[in-house]
């Protein structure tokens, strides 16, 4: 009997991919630096390790490659291209190997945005290709050439398809991913300040749908754009406050004087202390480009669409204000 591996699958959407897909009936096993505390199969370790990742592949029949480094900021931003991108090519190269029968690759919507995407609104779609030179920082640069990797390996025969999710939210996000961990700041009165920008928040359940969907009708080497409601950064912080959060900053940054704080406590502050910084460089890059994103590729070929937004924020920052996460 075969098994459907999932890499990263202690983690955030991990964790709720596995879920789904246990409640389907199929036997799934996990690769992670942290163990699954349920009857999962799991394997602690990391991608980058040749022989576990090779070991977990064994008797499988479909790859769900979710593991990496989502953060915007390291302390060593190699860490970045060894994880996410290195990482993708050992899970790759693995999986080639046993022939699986299909490939779900976990991109990042932070591939669809580069330095000529203007500041200000427009919109993306799976079609929104960038040069590498384009990136806006270390992050986007190794997501980049992990979806480079798995068309290089599509081309040598692997069927794979590519899913883009936009910013996960929802509650049980313990390790605090950068959508998270702002809504939080914001709902704790942490943030003094913001910038106009706009999200697209894909609420957790309806991604690890979406994942399977682009498993079971994704078209080979195709891109998936997983997103779910475009909203302002004034509606998002209404939002926190009409669940209980704190009233939102009324200090309203320019961009470039935000791109010059986060570029001072990136490049400087946060090298000293190695704590991250509370803006990093990348994301005020990020979030200077106004961008909405387009899922309706992935609604007309996986038949698949997000749930509604407002009742998950609702749930993420109920969530976030318990004594225990918020500390």
């Amino acid at each position: 009997m075969t098994w459907t591996l999932v890499t990263g699958g202690a983690g955030f959407v991990g964790s709720r991919l596995v879920a789904l897909l246990r409640a389907r009936g199929e036997r799934v096993r996990v690769l992670d630096l942290r163990a699954v505390d349920d009857d999962a199969d799991s394997i602690v370790g990391s991608v980058t390790d040749h022989t576990v990742v090779e070991r977990a592949m064994r008797d499988v029949d479909s790859v769900f490659h979710l593991a990496g480094n989502a953060q915007l900021w390291s302390p060593r931003e190699e860490q970045f291209d060894d994880v996410n991108h290195r990482g993708a090519r050992v899970v790759l190269a693995a999986a080639q190997s046993v022939n699986v029968r299909r490939f779900v690759h976990c991109s990042s919507l932070t591939t669809l945005i580069g330095r000529s995407t203007p500041i200000g609104p427009s919109m993306a779609t799976e079609a929104s290709e960038k040069p590498l030179s384009d990136m806006l920082g270390p992050y986007p640069r190794s997501k980049w050439m992990a979806d480079a990797a798995v068309i290089e390996a599509v081309g040598q025969g692997l069927d794979a398809v590519i899913a883009i999710p936009t910013e996960p939210i929802g509650p049980g996000d313990i390790s605090l991913t950068p959508p998270t961990k702002m809504i939080r700041d914001f709902a704790l009165g942490r943030t003094p300040a913001y910038i106009d920008c706009l999200f697209n928040f894909i609420p957790v359940d309806s991604l690890a749908e979406g994942m399977i969907a682009a498993r079971e009708r994704g078209r080979r080497g195709e891109r998936y754009i997983l997103g779910g409601a475009d909203i302002s950064m004034l509606e998002l912080l209404k939002g926190i406050e009409a669940v209980g959060g704190a009233p939102p900053p009324r200090t309203r940054l320019p961009y470039g004087v935000a791109l010059g704080i986060a570029a001072i406590e990136t490049a400087l502050i946060a090298r000293i202390t190695s704590n991250p910084p509370r803006a990093p460089l990348t994301g005020v890059r990020l979030a200077g480009r106004q961008v909405a994103f387009s899922s309706d590729k992935a609604r007309r070929e996986l038949q698949w669409e997000a749930a509604q937004l407002k009742p998950v924020l609702a749930e993420t920052v109920r969530w976030l204000m318990n004594e225990k996460v918020a500390a």
